[in-house]
């Protein structure tokens, strides 16, 4: 007799093959990860978000709050505009890199927080279970990872030229959406949801053009800013005038 348990894992790669394609599933569904890896995400989530918490509680200004607000409403406004990608499916922004580049990796990481627990309780949008490895994922790789490549590249060309810059945030933007990618293929292999070599290969291949329209966006968004309230980037370029009294993040 064939049970369920015998099964489940099948049923779970169909599920997981036919997701994929269609919602390009960074945000990870309930019942897709084992115990073990969720716990281990959530703990690791938990812990830079507390250590996140401490820093900008102790080094950020009074008035970064409201920018922090703003960056959240902006990104999950932007999140929920997909745009097509060959295949005929669509992606949308993450905007860690994004968040790091206007509010510096500790409160980038706190909004990028925020933005998926409103979507996973709110909309479903990823499970609650596995909120720990979306927001790991998506919050955490994406904004740390995404904010301190482009702050490298930025700085090794040319922090204060906004050509530098952009290229520095779209390299960091596109990678961040790759390495989010596989860090999501390799927890749903460990799980057992779905074979390492399937998992990367539908992840990473369809990532590669979402992290194209990742680094349009946030190049788009970092240029307008740029030329119009340049002091608000968490490391703006040395020669320009800040339009406030006092910065908003420090420096």
């Amino acid at each position: 007799m064939i049970t369920v348990d015998a099964v489940a894992p099948y049923l779970l790669t169909a599920v997981w093959r036919s997701v994929v394609p269609s919602h390009l599933a960074l945000h990870i569904p309930d019942g897709f990860l084992s115990l073990p890896v969720s716990l281990v995400t959530w703990l690791v989530a938990i812990v830079l978000i507390a250590v996140s918490l401490k820093r900008v509680e102790s080094e950020y200004k009074d008035r970064t709050v409201p920018l922090m607000g703003v960056c959240a409403a902006f990104i999950f406004a932007a999140q929920m505009i997909n745009f097509p990608i060959p295949g005929g499916t669509s992606g949308h922004l993450l905007g860690g890199t994004l968040a790091g580049a206007l509010l510096g990796p500790w409160a980038g990481s706190l909004v990028m927080t925020v933005v998926f627990i409103v979507q996973g309780s709110l909309f479903q949008d990823g499970g609650l279970t596995v909120l720990g490895a979306n927001v790991f994922n998506m919050g955490l790789i994406g904004t740390f990872a995404g904010y301190y490549l482009y702050r490298s590249i930025r700085f090794a060309l040319g922090r204060n030229s906004l050509s530098k810059t952009l290229i520095a945030v779209a390299i960091a933007s596109w990678v961040s959406v790759v390495v989010a990618s596989i860090a999501t293929a390799i927890q749903l292999a460990l799980s057992g949801t779905v074979p390492l070599a399937v998992a990367l290969t539908a992840m990473v291949f369809w990532h590669v053009l979402i992290g194209i329209g990742e680094a349009i966006i946030s190049v788009t968004t970092i240029s307008f800013i740029w030329r119009s309230r340049p002091d608000l980037l968490y490391e703006p370029p040395r020669k320009a005038r800040s339009l406030a009294s006092e910065p908003l993040v420090p420096r």
